[in-house]
């Protein structure tokens, strides 16, 4: 069964949404800091820490994870920051 949207791997990013974890203060120059990404075709590319088994029992009504979806999770002030960045609907 067709999805009514799926994820185009080939996609490539395109610019960065609000302000890098190392510019919040929210990194230590690991290679492991969360960000948030336009791709050139509009999608968004979230990185942040895989808390899919952590939350999967207990998500909210009308909430479900496919198979091949994760639950991603990224400092609050990393989203705040962004708004700008992020066109109105």
């Amino acid at each position: 069964m067709a999805r009514a949207w799926d994820a185009d791997p080939t996609a490539l990013f395109q610019k960065r949404l609000g302000k890098s974890a190392k510019d919040l203060g929210r990194s230590d120059d690991r290679d492991d800091c969360p960000d948030i990404w336009q791709l050139d075709n509009g999608d968004i590319a979230v990185i942040g820490r895989d808390l899919t088994a952590a939350y999967r029992a207990r998500l909210p009504e009308g909430v479900s994870l496919a198979p091949d979806e994760r639950l991603v999770v990224i400092p609050g002030i990393m989203l705040s920051m962004a708004k700008p960045d992020i066109a109105d609907a």
